[in-house]
């Protein structure tokens, strides 16, 4: 799977690249790669153990999706079906991303791609990706990333489930 970020627009993005710009003869283009297409579904790896990221898992599934979001627990039997060729420990320790076209969303520009596909948050998204943006989601992220830390405890290499954090399902009040 390749690496992506979430700035193809799905709601007017072509169905393959363009093979000539204007004044040029129609043709592929010197080293051009052909663009597979829009993203038409997402399938975003949450861990069902930390309360933050089921608590963004329920707001996700409430916004309006422009671009569906499949919501599926990050290690489980689903997602190694899905996604055999992923680090399923990988997906414990970090929130992935997957376009139904193989592209593979991590950290910050998961974040982002999520937003990209809510109606609510596309704009918002498209800044996120910006010079001006990006430190404010990269911050957001590592805020996050903090929180899981104080509020799920680590898995141990190679285990299939984590163990519950402290306080129950909804951690330490």
């Amino acid at each position: 799977m390749a690496e992506a970020a979430p700035t193809e627009p799905a709601d007017r993005a072509p169905e393959a690249a363009p093979t000539a710009s204007p004044g040029q003869a129609p043709g592929p283009a010197p080293h051009s790669v052909a663009w597979p297409g829009p993203v038409r579904r997402l399938t975003v790896l949450y861990d069902a153990q930390c309360p933050l990221c089921v608590h963004l898992r329920g707001w996700l599934q409430r916004q309006r999706q422009l671009v569906p979001l499949d919501l599926v627990p990050a290690g489980s039997a689903e997602a190694r079906r899905r996604f055999p060729e992923l680090d399923h420990a990988a997906t414990l320790q970090e929130i992935i991303v997957v376009g139904d076209l193989g592209q593979v969303y991590r950290e910050t520009a998961a974040w982002i791609v999520c937003l990209w596909a809510l109606a609510g948050y596309r704009a918002r998204a498209h800044w996120l990706t910006t010079p001006a943006g990006r430190p404010f989601a990269r911050g957001t992220v590592l805020a996050a990333a903090r929180y899981r830390s104080m509020a799920v405890p680590p898995c141990a290499p190679g285990a299939r489930e984590c163990a519950a954090p402290p306080g129950g399902g909804w951690g330490p009040r």
